[in-house]
């Protein structure tokens, strides 16, 4: 076990004393927050360019109703300016000009005639204008025809909106809110992690191990460390650095984007101020969103997921890094290691094809079978947990995957010990299974 801890100690230190390790750990969550937060910032920002709109209207019942924005102006065209421009529209003033056909009631159609390709948010813009005059049109002579006193008052009225707010009840009785919406995107990410993070280090431990391999390293290492203590103390060792990574990416994803956020909307705790005070003073307003949604994550068991996400992860990790780790001892070059991770990372790949059906039904069928398999139950486990399910469940899984992981171990090892000095013989499964009843 000393000699385990030692190779475990020379893995990681190795490993997170790498300038890649550390710039990669550094850039990750900056990265991530760019693509996060920019886009939104982006979206948040005004198109300040002023532009004219010219609208012939056949109907002569709209142009002049369409109201101007701040950067956008309509102007009305009679028909002569309108049969010019169709001619010769480059030589028009206009960013765009919109054609209102006589037929437009009976069509729904309209015409946004420009040189240039219109941009997303002015024909969006546009469009709902006129669906908006339109709309109020049709139901002024239904109103009218009606006969019916004070009928758009009453249509108005009779509108419903239902918040359908759902309670979780406990064996007690007792009742707290929750979200199906959170809960999914912490299902969905969750589980999504655990399949990323197994895949990469996984591969990591088979590289780790195919560079000593080919180097001839190992061949030193072996004289005085057994082969089940190299595998041993090289997996624990790359599953510390990939758990000192995650923290590290977490703790600095929750610092830059709450920085970023403050920096973004440095005005958040006044406006957060203003709408406590509505809420004080106002009986139609109950909560605050950005205070629903603290409530919302405190009602989840946070305990229990976190627990959970460092089981499964372990778990996860010591189960696919063994069988790369076998794989890369069994195989000289990269090629034929590809061939052989196929099989190998398939029911990993599974889980993420059917890790969105199972969001959607976490209690289904193929939710429950799929998490109690050792091979899927890391990342489908992993969705079901928020939503919460019988314990009875989550321990059978536990139970199953650590069976699994000693047997898979036990597997790795015979492959393992036979091909770590095994060299210029391509090997495939059939030769693999053979090792496994050598004794040696």
């Amino acid at each position: 076990m000393n000699k385990s801890l030692l190779i475990l100690k020379r893995e990681y230190l190795t490993r997170v004393r790498k300038k890649s390790f550390i710039i990669l750990t550094l850039l990750v969550p900056f990265i991530f927050a760019g693509f996060t937060i920019l886009p939104a910032w982006l979206a948040m920002q005004n198109d300040e360019e002023q532009r004219t709109i010219g609208v012939y209207d056949a109907t002569d019942q709209y142009s002049g109703r369409i109201e101007n924005t701040e950067f956008t102006r309509f102007s009305t065209i009679p028909q002569a300016e309108f049969e010019h421009i169709q001619q010769d529209i480059k030589s028009s003033s206009y960013y765009a000009v919109l054609y209102i056909p006589s037929d437009i009631l009976a069509t729904n159609k309209a015409q946004l005639l420009s040189d240039k390709q219109v941009t997303f948010d002015i024909k969006n813009m546009i469009g709902r204008k006129l669906e908006n005059l339109i709309e109020a049109d049709k139901k002024a002579v239904i109103i009218d025809g009606s006969g019916i006193p004070d009928l758009e008052e009453k249509l108005s009225a009779a509108r419903t909106s239902i918040n359908l707010e759902t309670l979780k009840v406990g064996e007690k009785g007792e009742a707290v809110k929750s979200s199906t919406e959170l809960a999914m995107g912490v299902g969905y990410a969750a589980g999504f992690l655990i399949y990323m993070f197994v895949f990469i280090y996984g591969a990591m431990v088979m590289r780790g191990v195919m560079e000593e391999k080919s180097s001839r390293i190992v061949e030193v290492i072996i004289s005085s460390v057994k082969p089940i203590q190299l595998m041993f103390g090289k997996i624990i060792g790359i599953g510390l650095v990939g758990l000192t990574q995650l923290a590290f990416w977490l703790i600095l994803m929750f610092l830059i984007v709450s920085g970023l956020q403050m920096f973004l909307a440095p005005d958040q705790a006044e406006m957060l101020k203003q709408s406590q005070n509505m809420m004080a003073s106002s009986p139609q307003i109950q909560e605050n969103a950005v205070l629903n949604i603290i409530d919302l994550i405190g009602n989840l068991n946070i305990p229990l997921i976190i627990g959970s996400f460092i089981f499964y992860f372990l778990g996860g990790f010591l189960m696919y890094s063994s069988l790369m780790g076998a794989v890369g001892a069994a195989v000289d070059h990269e090629e034929e290691a590809q061939q052989l991770m196929l099989p190998v990372t398939i029911p990993l790949i599974f889980s993420i094809i059917i890790l969105f059906p199972v969001v959607k039904n976490p209690e289904g069928t193929l939710a429950f079978w799929a998490s109690m398999i050792p091979f899927t139950s890391p990342v489908i486990m992993m969705v079901r947990v928020p939503y919460g399910l019988p314990v009875w469940e989550l321990l059978l899984s536990m139970g199953i995957l650590v069976a699994s992981i000693y047997g898979t171990i036990w597997v790795a090892g015979k492959i393992y010990r036979t091909g770590i000095l095994m060299y210029g013989k391509k090997v495939n499964l059939k030769e693999i299974v053979k090792w496994l009843f050598y004794k040696n």
